[in-house]
Formats: structure tokens, sequence, C-alpha cells
């Protein structure tokens, strides 16, 4: 008996046969209700396909998601199938793009991404329109409303994470259905960070920002003339009140556009990222935040938070440096670079500015009192009080007399910002012994005894 030989080509075909019989089998029987066989078939179709879905032509394709999504959706995996649905909107969006691979296969790439990741050349591209969206919104309009109540009561109860899940699928869900209103979308965003489910939400963000989505949403408002009260309608209604005139029940037609959120969305995703230790990320979203609201002193700030949790010290300071030129009333960022500063012997009279220049915005401002008391005045304690028993120890007369003065006038400056401080914080044991020891040292016996008592009350009241 003569072998045959099937060539690719006849290879080919049979393969793609069996894929489209498979897949045209299951949208029957899920269309039928006959769950078992949908389930089976999909399968058949996945385990020939092995991931390569281009292989499917367009129409296939969406019979292909269809089918799949309703399954999920139907066997309680809403999430899953949410997300396989809403694959159908983008093949009426995206541009397909149609040739032949190596092999010699028909292949169908949707959207441009996907086209020249392929590496295939000489594609066509073509356009293509869904035919299942009404169906789809038959199958899930219930569903929805259900989800939506669900999640509505998960976010009242304040278990964000489930809110979060709900509202991205509520998301997918319309726009399988052939809306695609980001708002859920960016409900899911928030309550997941609400919920600190970090990745989740600084994904969601960053898709949203990547997608152009602002949150600016046109109101239509009318007066009701029986009730005297302002109404939200839909456009179409809007705008027939509106020609109707003196007859309508509505007057004062005003159209509003809600704030936009853009800015918000930077500056959340980078607290996310910031959060997460993702500072490659952060710094990427910041600058390219940065780059459309330069005036945003949350992102101005996240990029030095940035710069100092990633151990970049130097942009952090230039970072600082920026701030308080754009922003001479940023009292934090004077506090920073005095801080900074302060790490570096030959620089603590500039800390000494920036920390003083910080309380000039803010007198009360706690850890600008504390850092200008530690970290300049006292820093060093310890090694000036050794030098001064070496020098003692040496008979050093002369040097040990200023070593002790220089001692005495930095704790004589410490003083008043210590003073402040205990003003604030009068029950503070820390403040408490600091100005005790510092009245000590200026040889102001009364004030030293005050603050003696005060430090024995409250050590009595702690035990």
């Amino acid at each position: 008996m003569k072998k045959i030989i099937l060539s690719v080509a006849v290879l080919a075909f049979s393969f793609s046969f069996a894929q489209k019989k498979e897949v045209a089998s299951a949208f029957k029987a899920i269309e039928s209700g006959d769950l078992t066989t949908a389930n089976a078939q999909i399968s058949a179709a996945e385990a020939s396909l092995g991931g390569k879905t281009y292989l499917l032509e367009p129409a296939l394709l969406e019979q292909y998601y269809y089918t799949k999504g309703i399954a999920l959706v139907k066997a309680g995996k809403t999430s899953e199938g949410a997300e396989v649905l809403a694959k159908i909107s983008e093949l009426g969006k995206e541009k397909i793009y149609t040739g032949k691979n190596a092999e010699k296969q028909k292949v169908y790439f949707v959207g441009k991404a996907a086209a020249d990741a392929s590496g295939v050349t000489g594609l066509k591209e073509e356009t293509y329109v869904p035919t299942t969206t009404p169906k789809i919104g038959n199958e899930v309009n219930s569903i929805i409303n259900k989800i939506n109540d669900e999640t509505m009561k998960a976010y009242n109860a304040k278990s964000y994470a489930q809110a979060g899940k709900g509202f991205l699928e509520i998301y997918n869900l319309l726009k399988a259905a052939g809306s695609d209103d980001k708002l859920y979308k960016y409900y899911s965003a928030l309550a997941y960070a609400q919920g600190n489910v970090s990745d989740e939400s600084s994904k969601l963000f960053s898709e949203l920002i990547n997608e152009g989505y602002t949150g600016v949403k046109t109101e239509y408002k009318a007066k009701n003339k029986k009730t005297g009260q302002v109404e939200n309608l839909d456009k179409n209604s809007f705008e027939l009140y509106k020609k109707m005139g003196a007859t309508a029940d509505y007057t004062d037609f005003k159209m509003e556009n809600t704030p936009s959120v853009e800015q918000e969305l930077y500056e959340t995703a980078a607290s996310l990222y910031v959060d997460a230790k993702k500072y490659d990320e952060a710094l990427s979203l910041i600058d390219k935040g940065l780059a459309k609201f330069p005036k945003s002193s949350k992102l101005s700030e996240l990029k030095g938070t940035t710069y100092y949790k990633s151990g970049k010290m130097d942009q952090f300071l230039n970072n600082l440096k920026e701030q308080v030129a754009k922003d001479p009333n940023d009292k934090v960022s004077w506090y920073n670079l005095g801080v900074l500063s302060s790490k570096d012997p030959s620089k603590l009279a500039e800390a000494e500015g920036y920390f003083k220049k910080s309380l000039e915005i803010d007198p009360a401002y706690k850890e600008a009192l504390q850092g200008i008391i530690f970290n300049v005045y006292i820093s060093a304690d310890d090694k000036a009080i050794d030098a001064i028993e070496t020098a003692r120890k040496a008979k050093k007369t002369e040097l040990y007399n200023r070593l002790l003065s220089e001692r005495r006038e930095r704790f004589a400056k410490a003083l008043p910002f210590a003073e402040k401080w205990y003003a604030l914080e009068p029950k503070n044991i820390e403040v408490v012994s600091l100005l005790k020891g510092l009245y000590l040292t200026s040889h102001n016996d009364a004030k030293f005894q005050e603050l003696k008592a005060v430090e024995a009350a409250l050590n009595a009241a702690g035990k």
C-alpha cells in the first residue's frame, strides 16, 4: 500500500478545521444551555490551540471568548468569566492584523502590539465588529445587579478587598456588554488601596493612567418646575426638554463637568509603589506625573521620599532644594534639609540654618525643635565630654577651659528650643530630663530643682 504523506499545508488545514469545529460546537452548546458539552468542547479546542488564540479568525475567537466567559460566569467564577468576556470588546476596538506565519498558518493578531511582537511581516490591517454584545447583556444584567448589591454591602462593611474584586467584576461585565465605564475600574482601584491590596491597586491605577482616564464626566442638570429641585437628566432627555422651551417640565438647564481625578491617580499609584518598595516604578510614574502636574506638592514630596528610601541621598538633597525653591513655606523640606546636612560635621552651620527656617514657618514644629537640639547642638556631646576629660587628665588647663566653655555655649543655644518643646509636651519625660540637664550645665539651680521635681513626679506616675 502506498504511504500517504500529508503536506504541512494539509496538516495546518486539519488543525484549523478541528479548532473551528470544537469552538462552533461549544458556542451552540452554551446557547442551548448545555454547559457540560460547552466546557468539554472548549477544553478540547484549548488543548489543540495551546494558547495560540491568534490562529482563530475574529468571528471564531469571539465565539471562543463568549462561550468560555459565559461558562465561567454560570459556574460561579464571575471574576475569571468577566475578564474573558471583556476581551470581546477589544475585538471591536483594536485593528486585526492578518497574514501567514512561517508555518503557513493563517494568523489574526488583535492590536498592533500583538502584531509587532509576533515578528510576522506583511500583515494586513482589518476591522471587526462583534456580534455577541447584546447576548452578553441579556446574560449578565441580573448578575451585575446582584454583584453590585453585594459589592456595596462589602464596601460599607469596610471589606475593601472584597469590594475591589466586585467593582472590577462589574467593570469587566459592563465592558463585555458594550459599556466601557472605567468609573468602576477606578472604584476597584480605590477599594483595593483602602484594603491594602497594593499590587492590585497600583496595577489598576497605572492602567487607568495609561488609558487616559480622567474621571471627567458631563452632567446634565435642570430644575423640575413642580418640585423646584435640580435633577440630573440623561443627555437625550436634557436636549429634548431644552428644545421644548416654556412647555417643558424643566427649566434652568445646565451642563457641568465633574472634577478630574487624573492628578490623584498619579499621586495614589506612586504612593502605592513607594509603600511596596518598587522605587524604580515609583520614580518613573512620578516623573511622568510631574510633567503633567508640575505644581503637585504631593508628587514632589513622593519623589524626595523615593530617593531617600532607595538610598539616593544626593538626588534626595537636590530634590529638597528644588522643593523649597518652589515653596519657601515647606517646613518639612527645610527640616529634611537640616537632618541631611547635620550628618556631615562640616555642615552643622547649614543644618542649624535649615532647622531655624523650618521653625520660622512653624514655631511649634516639634520635629524641627528636636532636630536642632539633638542633630546640631548636642549631637556629639559624648565626644565633647571625652575630649574635656582627656584635657583635664593631661592638665591642659587652657584647652580644658575652652572645651568646657564651647560645650556650655552649645547647651545655652539648645536651651530656648528645649523650653519650647517642653511647653508643647510638659509630660514628656524625655524633654523634662533633657531640660533638667541643660539647666544644670547652665548653673540655673532654681530651674534645675523645678525640673528635677517634675521628673520625679512623672516617674512616680509612670510606676
